[in-house]
């Protein structure tokens, strides 16, 4: 016992002689750390554990090289192991890896009886109208539905989020509505997601509300359009199975030409009052269309965005807008989210920008519940 520990207490001498910094005895935890000693897998048993429940790894898993690649089947086998949607970290995982992948995901939603068509519109803007267009429809087509998204919107945010081009002399939904063109001819498949088209918008739309001023039925092209197209309709495998159609701020000839050619109006709402206001003055438009123009256009979907839970305005306006459309509003609400807003600004939609944020998994829920909530004849 003659030596001393680092402050001048006496260290322990034999097998337990290693000691802390200050001059404890360490109690042997790992038996890899000293196997010299005899009886060191007796002492590295805690106490609560017997000497023979002590694992010991297999040489077969210790040489497997721990960086080697996996396939995508692996990697498929591993998230139906761990498929946990009961916490936000799990899913978010989850999104991240099937994106870097380029894996649909595994539980496809249920394709409706025909081609849901519909319309989103709010005549306020700001509210989201654009980035709930191309959120939901790029989560959809990564649950295996085709969908098609026809940017109507001049200034063509849609269409740039989408990552599809839309200079000027492209084949547009201008052409579609002012020339005739067929939209087969002007569609384009996005870049990443193979069941999602896109019929551009460029800026040559923004003179289209002059020119179908002097046109035969100039309210009802876009409806014609759609009809022609083969992807459109029911009961057939290759068909689409939603068609959202992005309309510009406004109630003019573009909007109206998208409230006559839909059957559902999808209404994004922002969770503050002034929206409350504009959403009055479009359930006015909506009930005029019905009368006159389009007797199967109706309300089945509100959803709230930018909703922030931390103040009582943005709780209030919800709870508002379910009292007067219950059945129609979405359990699942949109939060205020940078990348939601960022994603634009490298051509993509926040379902492939960043996945595993709260504003893609907030998508990936309306959109599921968008899917699950009914079919529509």
């Amino acid at each position: 016992m003659t030596n001393r520990g680092g402050l001048g207490w006496p260290a322990v001498a034999g097998p337990m002689e290693l000691s802390t910094g200050l001059g404890w005895p360490a109690e042997r935890t790992n038996p890899q750390v000293d196997a010299s000693y005899p009886q060191a897998s007796a002492v590295a048993v805690s106490r609560e554990t017997r000497p023979e429940e002590v694992p010991v790894p297999e040489p077969e898993a210790a040489a497997a090289d721990p960086v080697r690649v996996r396939t995508a089947a692996e990697l498929e086998a591993d998230l139906r192991k761990f498929d946990d949607h009961s916490t936000p970290l799990a899913r978010a995982i989850e999104a991240e890896l099937r994106v870097r992948q380029h894996l649909s995901y595994h539980d496809p939603l249920p394709r409706p009886a025909r081609t849901r068509i519909m319309v989103v519109a709010n005549q306020k803007g700001g509210v989201g109208k654009t980035t709930t267009t191309v959120n939901l429809a790029a989560a959809l087509a990564m649950h295996d539905l085709r969908v098609l998204v026809v940017d109507l919107d001049p200034q063509g945010n849609a269409s740039t989020a989408l990552g599809v081009e839309h200079r000027r002399g492209t084949p547009s939904s201008y052409d579609v509505l002012v020339d005739g063109l067929a939209i087969a001819d002007v569609v384009q498949v996005h870049a990443d997601i193979p069941n999602l088209h896109v019929v551009p918008a460029t800026i040559d739309l923004a003179g289209a509300e002059i020119e179908l001023v002097s046109v035969v039925a100039r309210e009802s092209r876009l409806r014609k359009a759609l009809a022609a197209y083969d992807g459109i309709g029911e009961g057939e495998d290759s068909r689409l199975d939603y068609v959202f159609i992005d309309c510009p701020p406004s109630l003019g000839l573009l909007t109206l030409n998208a409230l006559v050619a839909g059957a559902e109006m999808l209404i994004p709402i922002q969770a503050e009052y002034y929206a409350l206001e504009g959403l009055g003055q479009l359930v006015e438009t909506i009930e005029m269309v019905r009368a006159h123009l389009n007797h199967e256009l109706s309300i089945s979907t509100i959803l709230v965005t930018m909703y922030d839970g931390r103040t009582k305005l943005a709780a209030g306006v919800a709870d508002e807008v379910r009292s007067h459309f219950a059945e129609q509003v979405l359990r699942t609400t949109i939060p205020r989210s940078v990348r939601v807003s960022e994603a634009p600004s490298y051509g993509q939609s926040v379902m492939t920008y960043d996945p595993g944020s709260p504003g893609a998994l907030s998508y990936l829920e309306a959109a599921r519940e968008l899917a699950v909530r009914g079919t529509w004849a």
